[in-house]
């Protein structure tokens, strides 16, 4: 930019004319349209918003909070990234910073998945804390599968909810094996008869939905202290311990690297005069820079596009890798071309299908599941990756019905294109339950 001002000066000297004349507001407002300045404010320009390069030298794991409407998801994302910023190790996010929309504000309840990141000595987490309100249950999917580890978090003053049982459920099927538990707003119970009869129950849910219910970490305290720096046994310590067990007994998920790149896409938004960005967690692969991609679903013709420029929580990546929580932008596409369920992806490598076979564990009016048994042309709707759409079942020959609690094999019909392969694991609901879940067992048409 000093360049720019001497190259000014210069010529209004040169000239004769007096600095402040109108004379020589003309030569600066002619100079600002040669190339060369031009080019010298651009390079200026983009110096001053260069990112800050994103760094590996931890590994990456992505995990969450799961659990019922105001048992304290987002006020414990909240304090540990309080906790952690005074150790350096994370940017404080306040409850308003996390629950960001403002209908979200207003309500006091979290409508979608949200990110945020820190790290402890020996690792760099993202953080997605998922809505527990049953309305918004769909968002919670989409953020459980984005998860490679989980905290459940469960209120002292109000143990197991409904929410607790089908995150539980959820974050299972959709294959988070392990989490730890934080029981929250322990400030509030008295009586630690109480807090050992929440933990009993909690370690038997576990148990029940396919956990380690004996091994679990199960860690009592209170977020709300900790944010408020407030009976540090109970706050500041609580997380601590709470982040020591996470560093311990979640395992770092082993990345698949070798395969060609593949993002579920979460959301997009748009940049003005840059572009649209494509946000997600890969789910395998690499991706550089200048790489041409498709996006695929929703349509039987793929979109071509190209990545020209690559985020990961505000800083600026030459490539992202699976287990990445990604933001890319892409070269010639709308807002409105992007929808959630579809996948960016290595070109040629995945195909969206309308029809699949599929074997399917219907679950059991125990479990949440269905009353009485279906027959063909049942429609439920089927969640896979980031999306959903409604699928037609069709019987096999012979088989009339089919019974909760009963494994089955099926065709699927699905209501629009949709990117799938064999072996993908999806959840099927109707209405506000989970009725099934099951893996595709192959792609017809």
């Amino acid at each position: 930019m000093n360049v720019t001002l001497k190259l000014i000066s210069s010529q209004v000297l040169q000239s004769g004319i007096k600095p402040h004349s109108t004379a020589s507001v003309k030569i600066f407002q002619n100079l600002l349209f040669c190339q060369s300045i031009n080019n010298q404010i651009r390079l200026y320009a983009a110096e001053a918003v260069a990112r800050k390069a994103f760094s590996r030298q931890k590994p990456h794991i992505n995990i969450g909070t799961i659990g019922h409407v105001d048992h304290g998801k987002t006020t414990l994302t909240a304090a540990i990234t309080k906790v952690l910023s005074e150790k350096g190790g994370s940017k404080f996010k306040d409850y308003a910073d996390i629950d960001n929309a403002p209908e979200e504000r207003a309500r006091g309840i979290t409508i979608n998945a949200s990110h945020v990141e820190y790290e402890t000595d020996t690792r760099h987490y993202g953080h997605i804390d998922c809505p527990g309100h049953a309305d918004y249950i769909k968002n919670m999917i989409t953020g459980a599968a984005q998860m490679d580890g989980a905290i459940l978090v469960v209120a002292a003053t109000d143990g197991q909810m409904p929410q607790t049982r089908e995150h539980l459920l959820l974050a299972n099927q959709i294959g988070v094996k392990n989490l730890c538990v934080f029981i929250n707003k322990a400030d509030m119970v008295d009586d630690k008869e109480i807090m050992d009869l929440v933990e009993m129950e909690i370690r038997e849910l576990l148990t029940e939905y396919g956990y380690d219910g004996d091994n679990t970490p199960v860690i009592g305290g209170s977020a709300l202290c900790a944010l408020e720096g407030k009976k540090p046994e109970l706050g500041v310590q609580k997380i601590q311990e709470l982040l020591a067990a996470v560093d311990s007994h979640i395992p770092l998920p082993k990345r698949d690297l070798d395969k060609p790149f593949l993002m579920p896409v979460e959301d997009s938004f748009s940049i003005s005069g840059r572009g649209t960005v494509i946000t997600g967690s890969i789910e395998r692969g690499i991706v550089k820079k200048g790489d041409e991609l498709e996006l695929v679903g929703h349509s039987n013709v793929p979109i071509k596009t190209v990545a020209t420029g690559l985020e990961m929580f505000h800083k600026s990546l030459e490539q992202g890798q699976a287990g990445d929580n990604l933001g890319a932008l892409v070269r010639g596409l709308k807002r409105e071309d992007v929808k959630r369920g579809m996948v960016l992806c290595a070109p040629g490598t995945v195909k969206a299908y309308t029809k699949c076979k599929a074997q399917v564990y219907i679950l059991k009016k125990e479990e949440g599941g269905r009353h009485k048994p279906f027959v063909s042309n049942y429609t439920p709707q089927m969640y896979v990756r980031t999306g959903d759409v409604a699928a037609t079942i069709t019987l096999d020959a012979g088989k009339e019905f089919v019974m909760p609690g009963e494994d089955a094999s099926f065709s699927l019909t699905l209501m629009h294109p949709t990117p799938l392969e064999k072996g993908l694991r999806f959840t099927m609901r109707e209405g506000s339950k989970t009725v099934g879940t099951g893996v595709i067992t192959e792609v017809i048409e």
